[in-house]
């Protein structure tokens, strides 16, 4: 079969299960009862996936380049990685929730480069001098893997903050440095308290998580301001309870998306080192200021933030999610906004 007729029937069939898969997991988010969508959902992120490998394999026999010279290369490349860190994800956090986030950004950036990008952005080409080089593989794989798992890790910290519909909430277990920094203006405010077992005679400590007798002892409360109670004044309540399912999932979030962008600031780290090693064999500089790599600068600027907030100031919940969902924008300004707007040195996908 020739090559460039299958990927060109891989591009839109990826799509297509893509499509279809977003759609699984909002009708199975919107009606969780119904069965097998959570499996289907799942199943289609990994066709999606393997369909999408195929053509970059089949791109890289026909060109006999690692395929990762163009945008639209790099544009399928990205959206493997998305699927590949999205089927870890979910592994990890046994939720459909990681399916709502991923498949609609997925599924947005196969159907730019398959529906969008014009013929010639979209055929593979000879290499210029400077791309024949062995750190086209090394350099560029681990900055569009690590692109790709920041871009999962800030959509779950962006599903964070919807879940929670942006309040305050206490979390415990997922980053270092837990409680260090409680607000003594906030209480703790328990969705449920029912009473102990009868055969219990023991009190609660004062600021243990709330009995629940489901699952034990809750390990997430709502943060609230504390009520001020005057002669002219009556209590005031400033945040709306959760159901303690609804803090289960946020704790499950939260955990998981401090853990994928944990992982992918360190392929940031290598990618941007590795690059500063080929800019040197290739133009004569380390560092050039160029574009892309000062908004790559600011993109590991922004989540060495994020780790440094989380660990050693012990932030959870909101700050450090909208922290991330800021990262979101800034890696796809570093990622595509400057090849789309600016000119320079990895101006590859530049076409305006």
């Amino acid at each position: 079969m020739d090559l460039v007729v299958l990927q060109n029937w891989l591009d839109n069939i990826s799509f297509a299960i893509l499509f279809a898969t977003m759609l699984i997991y909002w009708v199975g988010a919107a009606f969780p009862n119904i069965p097998y969508l959570a499996a289907l959902g799942t199943a289609g992120m990994a066709v999606a996936n393997l369909s999408i490998a195929t053509l970059l394999g089949s791109r890289w026999i026909e060109a006999g380049y690692f395929p990762l010279s163009n945008l639209y290369e790099s544009l399928f490349f990205l959206v493997w990685g998305i699927t590949a860190i999205h089927l870890v994800a979910e592994n990890m956090s046994r939720s459909r929730l990681v399916g709502v986030a991923t498949t609609p950004v997925a599924m947005a950036i196969t159907a730019f480069a398959a529906l969008t990008l014009p013929d010639t952005m979209q055929s593979a080409e000879p290499l210029v001098p400077a791309l024949k080089s062995n750190w086209l593989m090394m350099h560029v794989s681990v900055m569009m893997l690590s692109y790709a798992t920041l871009m999962v890790g800030a959509l779950l910290a962006i599903a964070f903050l919807i879940v929670t519909r942006g309040q305050k909430i206490e979390l415990t277990g997922s980053s270092f440095g837990t409680n260090s920094n409680r607000n003594g203006n906030y209480r703790l405010q328990r969705p449920q308290n029912p009473q102990p077992p009868a055969d219990d005679d023991s009190r609660q400590p004062a600021g243990e998580p709330a009995f629940n007798s489901n699952n034990g002892y809750s390990t997430t409360a709502v943060l609230e301001l504390a009520t001020v109670q005057t002669a002219s004044t009556a209590p005031t309540q400033t945040a709306e309870l959760l159901s303690p399912q609804r803090l289960n999932l946020a704790e499950t979030l939260d955990n998981i998306s401090y853990r994928i962008i944990g992982l992918g600031f360190p392929l940031l780290t290598v990618g941007i080192i590795a690059g500063a090693v080929w800019a040197n064999e290739a133009w004569g500089s380390y560092w050039s200021w160029d574009p892309k790599e000062t908004w790559a600068l600011i993109t590991w600027l922004v989540f060495a933030a994020y780790l440094h907030a989380r660990i050693t100031r012990g932030w959870q919940g909101r700050r450090p999610a909208i922290l991330a969902a800021t990262g979101f924008v800034v890696v796809w300004i570093c990622y595509l906004g400057v090849n789309l707007l600016g000119k320079g040195l990895h101006s590859y996908g530049w076409f305006f």
